[in-house]
């Protein structure tokens, strides 16, 4: 997944090794060159003046290779932030859109919180990986191998030293890493929780301060954020013993080679002048091997984060949609609908939700579904325009079956109004160009007036260019209906379902909608999903349903003589009426 995405960014990832390589040969190259200016300085043979050109050209060299560093560390943090940048924009892009091919169930499977925090902090978590791949994790072993060899060719004697350092600092970082690396499994899964419990909190506030929640909600985030700081801590405190064993092991590799070369430089003045000039440079190439254990030890760690969050990222991305579409052509359909022993589960429901229903409805008509709380009226009305797929029987929308049919045709043919209005942040003409995209004023005022929304839209300033808040918190709960309603019909579709979408509003708006949805929509195969009897007491057809059967089916007039069900339905609410 990553290779593939960084494949697109070729000469970056050139750009990116490149100026790593000039980093690495600086840091290489410096102590070479400190060897020689000590092996200068302890030389008995030359004279002052003979030392000072010396060093001077020495110490010339030195800063060039120290600019050359500098200039190559400054570009490959600029190339490499331009590169993890690039990439992480990428991967975010291709994750929404693959979220946008998901079904209910798919997006059901994951919960909407945990996809955000997938999107945003994990994705985070690979754009640093990324950072430290390029500026950290490809120039430590390159560090490592180059200051190995070259401290062995300065002071062959004492590779040894070398090598029980490797030892002892890769098996502390072993073992620490062995230690931290559980918790940082933990911090993806309680940074979902966290922000599941933040979203539900905002998202339900006026619960929460209604019902004196605040209490309740303040212990349940701080019970998951502390569980997270308990796992940031004890991270901290390995990484506190990490750096002193560190520093210990180098320290002690430091004083054994001084001691063991100080048993030398007394022998003769050739020998100390070599000597004093090659343990200098052995002692910084030591802190070079040093520095790259660690620094690859530390990045490996927090990259174990990154890791994580690639697999969460490659798990969306890898994920089958459940619902796939086997055409891209689009037909045009009649208004009909067809369930033929149709049988619907919820995933993970032991009892189906619906239970071998078969009806058909012609083009045109109004019909009308009841039935109890949990009877299945929204799950029914969601199988037409394939929000879900049926688990047995088919569905068939203008004489096709749906499974057959593109998802461009059926969202031409069906508009759904759920029963939850939901609008986006933006204006009122942006929500309504949703249900037609190229709708022109003409278009949205004829809607408006269907849905009874221009009684409160000619009222506003800019009319559709009316902003819309967060959550359309500027807006009513029959304002929010209403426009939900004018998205829906403001295409003219075969296919209209309103899913118990006039619930918020007066008797005499519902009324206005009703009379309109007669006079402007008579071509329209209307399905109204009510609670109230009377949204639905002028349909051609009412379908009854009760514990996810279809036990009734006919006018108002021939049910309430037939279906016990219906009867009772219809006496309760009628009672309700007579007693308010």
């Amino acid at each position: 997944m990553i290779l593939k995405a960084i494949g697109k960014y070729k000469l970056l990832v050139i750009a990116a090794l490149a100026t790593m390589l000039l980093q690495v040969g600086a840091a290489l190259w410096q102590p070479s060159y400190m060897k020689k200016i000590l092996s200068v300085m302890a030389d008995m043979t030359l004279s002052t003046n003979g030392k000072i050109d010396k060093i001077s050209n020495y110490g010339v060299a030195l800063i060039v290779i120290a600019v050359i560093g500098l200039v190559g560390s400054i570009l490959n943090t600029l190339v490499a932030a331009k590169l993890s940048q690039a990439v992480s924009a990428d991967l975010r892009e291709q994750t929404f859109r693959k979220i946008q091919t998901f079904s209910y169930a798919d997006i059901e499977k994951y919960k909407s919180e945990n996809l955000v925090v997938r999107m945003t902090n994990d994705v985070n978590q690979i754009q640093m990986l990324l950072m430290m791949v390029f500026q950290v994790l490809i120039r430590v072993p390159l560090l490592f191998v180059g200051a190995f060899i070259l401290s062995i060719i300065t002071m062959p004697q004492l590779w040894w030293i070398i090598v029980v350092m490797v030892v002892l600092i890769v098996g502390v970082t072993a073992l620490s890493m062995g230690r931290m690396g559980p918790h940082f499994m933990a911090f993806q899964s309680l940074m979902d929780r966290i922000n599941g419990i933040a979203k539900d909190n905002l998202r339900g506030a006026r619960v929460v301060k209604s019902f004196v929640q605040e209490n309740s909600q303040i212990n349940k985030f701080d019970s998951a954020s502390d569980e997270l700081n308990g796992h940031n801590l004890a991270v901290g405190y390995t990484f506190s013993t990490m750096i002193p064993a560190f520093t210990i092991i180098s320290q002690l590799a430091i004083f054994v080679a001084i001691w063991l070369v100080s048993t030398t430089v007394t022998q003769s003045a050739s020998i100390a002048q070599d000597q004093l000039g090659g343990i200098m440079t052995f002692i910084q190439y030591m802190m070079q091997i040093m520095f790259a254990i660690i620094m690859g030890g530390m990045m490996s760690m927090f990259a174990s984060r990154g890791f994580v969050s690639m697999g969460r990222i490659k798990e969306v991305l890898d994920t089958p949609t459940s619902m796939t579409y086997t055409t891209d052509d689009v037909i045009d359909l009649d208004g009909s609908v067809s369930f033929d022993h149709v049988t619907f589960s919820y995933p993970d429901d032991e009892e189906p939700t619906l239970k071998d229903i078969s009806f058909d409805l012609t083009p045109g008509e109004m019909v009308g579904i009841v039935g109890a709380t949990g009877a299945g009226k929204s799950t029914l009305a969601q199988l037409i325009p394939r929000l879900f797929d049926p688990t047995q029987g088919t569905v068939k929308v203008g004489g096709h079956d749906i499974k057959t049919l593109s998802q461009a045709t059926l969202r031409q043919t069906i508009s759904i109004v759920l029963q939850k209005a939901i609008l986006f942040s933006g204006t009122i003409a942006g929500n309504l160009k949703q249900g037609k995209p190229d709708a022109s004023d003409h278009d949205m005022d004829r809607a408006a007036n269907i849905a009874q929304a221009a009684e409160f839209i000619d009222r506003l300033p800019d009319r559709y260019a009316a902003p819309v808040e967060e959550r359309a918190n500027n807006f009513s709960g029959g304002q929010k209906q209403r426009l939900s309603i004018t998205r829906g019909v403001i295409k003219q579709p075969k296919i209209l379902i309103l899913d118990d979408s006039t619930s918020a509003l007066d008797a005499r708006s519902e009324k206005l909608v009703q009379q309109a949805f007669d006079k402007e929509l008579k071509g329209t195969t209307t399905i109204i999903i009510a609670q109230k009897i009377s949204s639905v007491v002028h349909a051609d057809t009412i379908l009854v349903l009760d514990e996810g059967r279809l036990v009734a089916q006919g006018t108002h007039h021939e049910l309430v003589q037939t279906s016990p069900v219906y009867q009772q339905i219809y006496a309760t609410q009628k009672a309700k009426e007579a007693t308010a």
